[in-house]
């Protein structure tokens, strides 16, 4: 499996012939470069400029925007949870699906712009996932106090951090450094732009990986 960041929130994972490709952006609308990517399937965690832009993506893909429940695509299994988006059950930014899925033996869960602490049905369909894509920049999504105990809960192998200040993005959120520093130094690994990973090189530890945009 390869994964691979486009910034903020958008990642491409490829297994085989198949590409994922998950809250995509255009690039100019946040001060940032439009992804460069060809997709089979894309996935939107909820309608916002900033996930929402499946047509900055290329190729004859299948698209779903806050697809809930469970799905089927090229025989992957995808479980679409429904979330909030803010701490006020939606009332100030409205839903967000976070997607759980399984590739090569390994489990994912893209949260998308989880904006609290989900309820107990959520946190057992993901708790002790391979990979966890977390928002920490903040101001729209988690603070640094409920990441800590989300993070405990979830209890997940390989944290990726995404939706943080880098660059030219022009979003009011918080760079990477503020959630690292929750993190222990030789946890922390920098994995450049793309990875390709196995289950079997998965680390025995738990590891948090920050992907470089370039």
């Amino acid at each position: 499996m390869r994964i691979k960041w486009h910034g903020h929130a958008c990642f491409e994972i490829n297994t085989g012939d198949t590409t994922i490709v998950l809250d995509p952006h255009d690039g100019k609308s946040l001060g940032i470069k439009t992804p460069s990517a060809t997709a089979d399937l894309v996935l939107m965690s909820h309608d916002h400029y900033d996930h929402n832009a499946s047509r900055s993506i290329q190729g004859n893909f299948k698209s779903y925007m806050m697809k809930n429940g469970r799905f089927e695509f090229r025989n992957i299994q995808f479980y679409g949870l429904s979330t909030f988006h803010d701490d006020a059950q939606g009332k100030k930014r409205g839903m967000n699906t976070m997607y759980r899925f399984t590739i090569e033996g390994m489990t994912l869960c893209h949260c998308g712009d989880l904006g609290c602490i989900p309820n107990q049905k959520v946190i057992n369909a993901i708790k002790d996932v391979d990979f966890l894509f977390l928002p920490v920049g903040g101001v729209y999504t988690m603070q640094k106090s409920e990441l800590r105990e989300f993070i405990e809960i979830v209890n997940p192998r390989i944290i990726i951090p995404m939706h943080y200040r880098f660059g030219g993005l022009t979003i009011n959120i918080a760079d990477v450094d503020d959630f690292l520093e929750m993190i222990p130094d030789d946890s922390t690994e920098y994995v450049g732009n793309s990875i390709d990973i196995t289950r079997e090189e998965l680390p025995d530890l738990k590891e948090c990986w920050v992907f470089d945009r370039r």
